[in-house]
């Protein structure tokens, strides 16, 4: 892992680029029919709604009666994940090639130091718009570049300029830009903590700075007040960081309102399961800690982990303590119900050359996993399935950036 050498504090050389609507983009890139048309994918739950559903309120992740009636003339594609992956691939090639200092944080946009570059490539908001162009010209989607002194005003500044846009928050001109945003434009500041603001008076990110940070503080806790505090004065002094892997490898799967049965939830888990599992085979990594994420009908969520004795990235294991975890939280889902199944592995490390578990055959252990890996590698992801799997719809999840 590696970071920028110190970087000139008054120029703005960090880029964040954020691919827009992404899994909606990729589908209109694939299928022309769809272009300039409100489209939203998933359906049952909205994973991704292009720019011209979001424009009726459609947004992540409504459920189909309240998408139905925003836009009844949305047209609903399947996701895709494999073509999403291929896309993302190509896209983070084109920012490595465009600077080796990339931060990577979802499968659809990253950080991107351009420091150093000025002499060979120009300025960072000439850098960030050939950027644009190469991504427009050579993937075929629309991109959002913010560029600033910091990770968190690039971002912002990102966000400020979509879609398709690109915009340069000068040095020397934070204040003006950031100040009279909302208090929701600030990292950490959910719908929650906005109306606890908004209650003290705390409207905007300018109400934030012209309190002390105690004050901020006691509002709302000591490790989001002084996250609070600092953003609102733009102080943010992480690099970009190169290499970083990342602390756990998982999945969801959104199953629509409404009751399920067990059987079709456990065949949910299963698949989420087989799919993180293969990521973490195929990225090199083992890990001991399952955490389930449930969400119910109410949009409520809860979270519930176990911590294994052994590392481990065999789907056997994983599964036995998802399932588990699920039957301890079987009596809140038959009140609640449920709308999506998560889960991830966490206290990831490389695999080692041997992980054995008496008592085991050691010359059969992974066997059966490595085998479909190799199937699923060499002919799709569908090639093979789980007999339970058969009937149920388990297709709708989304995938983590691959490590």
């Amino acid at each position: 892992m590696c970071s920028m050498p110190a970087r000139d504090p008054d120029t703005a050389t960090i880029l964040h680029a954020d691919l827009d609507s992404f899994y909606a983009s990729v589908e209109q890139r694939d299928d022309p029919s769809l272009r300039g048309r409100p489209v939203i994918v998933g359906g049952g739950i909205v994973l991704a709604a292009s720019y011209e559903a979001k424009a009726y309120g459609v947004r992540t992740p409504m459920g189909y009666r309240q998408w139905k009636q925003l836009c009844p003339q949305a047209i609903v594609v399947p996701p895709r994940f494999e073509a999403y992956t291929e896309a993302s691939k190509a896209v983070f090639a084109i920012f490595e090639d465009t600077t080796p200092l990339v931060e990577g944080i979802s499968i659809d946009e990253a950080f991107l130091d351009v420091g150093g570059l000025r002499r060979i490539a120009g300025s960072p908001l000439a850098i960030g718009a050939r950027l644009r162009t190469r991504v427009r010209t050579e993937v075929g989607l629309p991109i959002t570049v913010g560029v600033a002194r910091t990770k968190f005003l690039a971002k912002v500044a990102s966000r400020a300029a979509k879609p398709d846009g690109l915009l340069l928050v000068p040095p020397g001109g934070e204040t003006a830009f950031l100040h009279p945003l909302p208090v929701g434009a600030l990292w950490g500041v959910g719908e929650k903590t906005a109306a606890k603001l908004g209650a003290k008076g705390v409207h905007t990110v300018a109400d934030v700075a012209r309190l002390d940070e105690a004050v901020v503080v006691s509002m709302v806790g000591r490790a989001v007040g002084h996250q609070l505090h600092s953003l609102s004065h733009n102080r943010d002094p992480r690099p970009v960081v190169v290499g970083h892997r990342r602390g756990s490898i998982g999945s969801q799967s959104a199953i629509g309102w409404g009751r399920h049965t067990p059987e079709k939830i456990d065949a949910t888990l299963l698949a989420i399961v087989d799919r993180v599992t293969r990521r973490m085979r195929k990225a090199g990594r083992v890990g001991r800690t399952v955490v389930l994420r449930l969400r119910f009908d109410d949009m409520t969520r809860i979270t519930r982990s176990h911590t294994m004795a052994m590392s481990t990235s065999q789907s056997a294991p994983v599964l036995d303590v998802a399932r588990s975890l699920l039957a301890s939280v079987q009596p809140l889902i038959a009140t609640r119900g449920i709308t999506l199944v998560g889960l991830s592995v966490a206290n990831l490390d490389n695999d080692p050359p041997s992980q054995l578990t008496l008592p085991l055959d050691p010359h059969l252990r992974g066997t059966l996993d490595d085998a479909i890996d190799d199937v699923r590698e060499r002919f799709g992801s569908l090639a093979l399935t789980r007999a339970v799997h058969l009937g149920h719809d388990v297709t709708q999840s989304v995938p983590m950036l691959p490590d």
